[in-house]
């Protein structure tokens, strides 16, 4: 009996000044078996006791909503995305639920479709079209329905700091500001429109510097999240642009070649900094499904 597998990329939202509306793929994997039928749901894996095993599981709970009448199956599941880290782990269960329901459903949904299910089902924008269309993606929403675009990423891999302590959502959200000056917000978002064109048009030493100014979160969240700027410096240090805020934190990333954070890691490993280091590539080709007939 043959076995599919589900292959989800971990995303870093608020790519830059792009809040709630730019992200980006990086190679870290949820990935998903669909095995044989059985009575009732079983969801194996090794992520800790808060994860259910059964048809409470947010992957099975996803599927359900999609199509309430797919024939129960065993999954095993296996993530190298830290929850809770600004990294997109609820939303990359998310989008295997979806995969799950256009599997065993044969629902034969497009990409567009996937992405509106997605949002519908609480993914954050930013997250769902990086995870769906790999490398950056650049996404809004009218009127309930989804309008993303796949940017391109440079040959680049990525530093990837990840705080030891988890970083709560609600507190993350109450240090944003209610209100923003008029002036501040439009040139806030030009900032992010010359970060499109500069990918669009493969101008990385321009998008590089866009991505470094954010004025819409990072500087409230830093408060919280004290390694951005002490990274961000070191980065400057060896001439490296490009370090952000991973979504809502505490995760911090930085792009750059790979001899550069070779010697960024090195850099900050004497800043004995609390938590770990990771170099990684982007994904390029999001989410993806696998059948073994």
């Amino acid at each position: 009996m043959g076995k599919t597998i589900i292959r989800v990329p971990a995303t870093s939202a608020n790519f830059g000044p792009g809040i709630d509306s730019i992200g980006a793929a990086l190679h870290l994997y949820l990935t998903v078996i669909i095995e044989e039928k059985t009575d009732k749901w079983r969801v194996n894996h090794a992520l800790g006791t808060e994860i259910p095993r059964d048809e409470n599981n947010l992957m099975v709970q996803t599927a359900l909503k999609i199509k309430a009448d797919l024939p129960a199956h065993q999954l095993t599941v296996m993530s190298d995305i830290p929850v809770s880290r600004g990294l997109g782990s609820s939303t990359s269960a998310i989008i295997a639920g979806i995969k799950i329901a256009n599997e065993l459903g044969n629902l034969d949904l497009s990409i567009e479709e996937q992405l509106n299910w997605a949002v519908k089902l609480g993914g954050s924008l930013d997250n769902v079209a990086a995870a769906l269309l790999g490398q950056a993606a650049v996404a809004t929403v009218n009127e309930g329905q989804v309008s993303a675009l796949k940017l391109p990423l440079p040959e680049l891999r990525v530093l990837v700091f990840i705080p030891g302590q988890k970083l709560l959502s609600r507190k993350s959200r109450s240090a944003l500001p209610k209100q923003m000056d008029l002036s501040k917000a439009i040139h806030a978002s030009s900032v992010a429109n010359v970060l499109v064109a500069a990918l669009l048009t493969k101008d990385w030493a321009l998008a590089s510097k866009m991505i470094e100014r954010d004025e819409f979160h990072e500087q409230a969240r830093s408060q919280l999240v004290p390694e951005l700027n002490e990274i961000r410096a070191a980065a400057h240090e060896l001439d490296i642009t490009g370090t952000y805020l991973s979504g809502a934190g505490p995760t911090v990333v930085t792009f750059g070649s790979a001899a550069q954070l070779t010697l960024l890691r090195a850099k900050l490993a004497d800043l004995d900094l609390a938590g770990s280091l990771r170099t990684l590539d982007l994904d390029r080709d999001g989410a993806s499904v696998l059948t073994d007939a």
